[in-house]
């Protein structure tokens, strides 16, 4: 991570920005979430500065030099003004020429299809018990929103317990029309974090990296 000051949008428990202070990173580094569960892990670690917020409500201007976005937590973001607001608050975050970059799953490969029962596959929740998990998932309605509900079921519960939410699926046409109404200028766009070229019929990620 080259840039000196780097903002992480969306870190949930500050995995990417502790790993970048363990490998020497010397710089600035914030993290932003709205999930105070989240939050409180990352709080767990001085490598950051943490704020419990949504990416609208980023509260700086013109202080770092590089804002990221991974996870796909762009997805969250389910309508164009929650979209452009957020937008609008990272570039303010930016110095002139910063960048932005971030990822968001390809609609054109249909990724929610897969999300079903016949995907099922395990984690290991906190005590250390194993959990199977599968998805289920809607079509995407006219504004590309995908219902989503995850399904836990473990060996110590009497039913499964499922957790519901929604996924926005942004075509790329939409996404750089986006990002142009936030005074963004896409710079370069790839098909995966490692650099492979994005083929939009083919690619499963949509990997941006936006100027402001």
């Amino acid at each position: 991570m080259a840039a000196e000051r780097v903002l992480d949008v969306g870190c949930g428990t500050g995995t990417l920005l502790r790993r970048a202070r363990s490998e020497g990173h010397t710089g600035r580094l914030a993290g932003l979430d709205p999930d105070p569960a989240m939050l409180d892990q990352a709080r767990g670690s001085d490598a950051a500065e943490w704020l419990l917020a949504t990416a609208a409500a980023a509260p700086w201007d013109g202080e770092f030099d590089l804002a990221v976005m991974g996870g796909n937590a762009f997805q969250f973001l389910l309508d164009d003004a929650a979209v452009h607001d957020s937008l609008v608050a990272v570039r303010r975050a930016l110095a002139g020429g910063g960048r932005f970059a971030f990822d968001t799953r390809n609609p054109v490969c249909r990724e929610w299809r897969d999300w079903n029962p016949d995907h099922p596959y395990e984690v290991t929740d906190p005590a250390g018990a194993r959990l199977r998990v599968h998805h289920e998932a809607s079509e995407p309605d006219e504004h590309g929103v995908v219902a989503v509900s995850t399904v836990f079921a473990g060996p110590h519960w009497d039913r499964p317990l499922t957790a519901s939410g929604a996924l926005r699926f942004t075509p790329v046409e939409r996404l750089d029309g986006l990002l142009a109404a936030a005074g963004f200028t896409v710079e370069e766009r790839y098909g995966t974090w490692a650099k492979d070229a994005f083929r939009e019929g083919e690619s499963r990620s949509i990997i941006t990296i936006a100027r402001a």
